[in-house]
């Protein structure tokens, strides 16, 4: 499989690469922007570099990939580590922030009340290949090749027609999750992958194998990149 990679010496540089490509993606629309973030270590870096960055907060909107069934406040959701580190710090109203609910009775209930959020949100029930509903969507692999809470040899893999699941953890934590398929998250005009260490070196060369993985399926509607460090590369 041949792959848009962009090979960086360390973490520290993949973040600020990863800055670069964000404040790009932002600056080709000067309207109303949807963001949609990944949780993670590596994402984490980045986050922090935007903290201090002059965009246009009040015209970005900020939506997630997936979220551990915790509560908002909980250290292994997804929001809450963006909001510490990055949306605290930002004058970004507080309605651009569209976070996954949690504090429902189900993961099920959450993922129903979440894609309503996003089909409102963009205007239509049906996603429009010449629409994007984001305009630029942070990726994440793990150790296994999941991407977002989309695991290997899930049903949520195949799903055609929904844009957000509930799902089943594939790893630890072995907390319910929720998450947004593929057609939902292949909706956007730029999209990237950061991938950092040597722990994920040995999956990644699986992906540009070809290997059936979750992360490889991802096929954005857009540009994809995959930003990844030195350790990741050499497997």
């Amino acid at each position: 499989m041949t792959l848009n990679v962009e090979i960086l010496q360390d973490p520290d540089d993949l973040a600020e690469r990863a800055r670069q490509w964000f404040l790009s993606a932002i600056d080709h629309n000067p309207g109303r922007v949807a963001v949609c973030l990944t949780g993670g270590s590596t994402p984490e870096r980045l986050y922090r570099l935007l903290a201090g960055e002059n965009l246009p907060w009040e015209r970005i909107h900020v939506f997630f990939s997936d979220e551990r069934f915790v509560p908002p406040g909980d250290e292994l959701s997804n929001a809450g580590m963006a909001r510490r580190v990055l949306l605290d710090h930002v004058p970004m109203p507080a309605e651009n922030v569209h976070a996954i609910p949690t504090e429902t009775a189900s993961p099920e209930e959450s993922a129903r009340l979440y894609e309503a959020e996003l089909k409102a949100f963009y205007g239509a029930d049906k996603l429009d290949a010449s629409r994007p509903l984001f305009d630029l969507v942070l990726n994440g692999m793990g150790d296994d090749g999941h991407t977002a809470s989309l695991f290997a040899g899930m049903s949520t893999l195949n799903e055609s027609e929904k844009w957000v699941v509930a799902s089943e953890p594939g790893m630890k934590p072995f907390v319910p999750r929720v998450t947004l398929t593929f057609p939902a998250l292949e909706s956007c005009r730029f999209s990237a992958f950061l991938v950092a260490g040597a722990t994920k070196a040995a999956t990644l060369a699986r992906v540009r194998a070809g290997e059936d993985l979750p992360s490889a399926r991802l096929k954005p509607h857009g540009d994809l990149v995959w930003l990844i460090d030195r350790a990741a590369s050499t497997g």
